[in-house]
C-alpha cells in the first residue's frame, strides 16, 4: 500500500533531534550555494540525522512480568555481572542484558518492565567503544532502579560510547512508567544494560537483534533457565 510506505519513511522525531536536523539543514543550504555537489552530501547527512533522531511507535507485549529490550540494536553481552555501585543493588551479581546501539539504530530508550523509578544515578566517565565489556565499568553513565509492584527491582544503565557524548534521561525518581514507556535516548551510538532481578534468567543469546519495547530479554515469572543461541 501507499499509504505503508509513506508511513514507513517518514517517522515522528525525537525533539532533541529537532536543533541537529536544523543545523545540518542550514550548513546543506550553505553547500548548495558553493558548490552543488557538496550540498547534495550535506543532504544526504541530513536525511541521515533525521533518521537517527526517529522515533517510531512500538507495540510491547502486554502480559505481565515480561521484561522488553530498552533499546534497539545487538546483544553483546547476556549473563551474570556486579551491578554498579551507585545503583545500590548490592554487590551480588545479577544477570545482565548488554545492548550495543550503532549509529544507524533508532536511540530512544524505552522502560524494559513496568515499575516507580526509585532511583537515578549518573557517573562521569569516559568514552570507550560501548561495544567492549570494560564500558560498563568506565564510561560515562545514567542508571536508573525500577521498583517493581513484588519489591524486586531491575536496574537500566544507559552508557556514552565512543562516538556518544550525550545521555538524555526524561524521568524522574518517582515516576510511574509502564513497559515500553520512553524515558530518554542517547545521542550517537551507545549501549544499555538491564539487571534482572536475582534467579531471573536473560531470555536472549549474544548476537540477537533487539527491537526497543518490543522484544523479550526476560521473564520475571519464569523459571526457565537462560537460553542458548547459534549462528547459522
Amino acid at each position: 500500500m501507499p499509504g505503508d510506505t509513506f508511513s514507513s519513511l517518514v517517522m515522528p522525531v525525537h525533539r532533541a533531534g529537532y536543533p541537529f536536523i536544523a543545523a545540518f539543514a542550514g550548513v546543506s543550504v550553505v553547500l548548495f550555494l558553493i558548490w552543488a555537489p557538496l550540498g547534495w552530501i550535506g543532504l544526504g547527512l541530513t536525511v541521515w540525522c533525521y533518521y537517527f533522531f526517529r522515533d517510531p511507535v512500538r507495540v510491547t507485549p502486554a502480559r505481565a512480568g515480561l521484561v522488553v529490550s530498552p533499546a534497539d540494536g545487538v546483544v553483546s553481552g547476556a549473563g551474570p555481572a556486579v551491578p554498579p555501585e551507585e545503583l545500590g543493588l548490592g554487590n551480588a551479581p545479577r544477570n545482565r542484558v548488554s545492548i550495543f546501539m550503532d549509529v544507524f539504530n533508532c536511540h530512544v530508550n524505552r522502560a524494559p518492565v513496568a515499575g516507580t523509578v526509585a532511583r537515578i544515578a549518573y557517573r562521569p566517565g569516559r568514552f570507550v567503544n560501548a561495544a567492549l565489556d570494560k564500558a560498563s565499568e568506565d564510561n560515562e553513565r545514567n542508571g536508573l532502579v525500577l521498583a517493581l509492584g513484588d519489591g524486586r527491582e531491575v536496574g537500566v544503565v544507559q552508557i556514552a560510547g565512543l562516538v556518544a557524548r550525550r545521555i538524555l534521561c526524561e524521568v524522574s525518581e518517582g515516576d510511574a512508567l509502564e513497559t515500553g514507556a520512553r524515558f530518554g535516548m542517547i545521542r550517537f551510538g551507545s549501549r544499555l544494560d538491564v539487571y534482572l532481578p536475582e534467579d531471573v534468567a536473560a531470555l536472549v543469546a549474544v548476537g540477537q537483534t533487539m527491537v526497543a519495547g518490543e522484544s523479550v530479554i526476560a521473564d520475571l515469572a519464569s523459571d526457565e533457565p537462560a537460553r542458548a543461541g547459534r549462528a547459522q
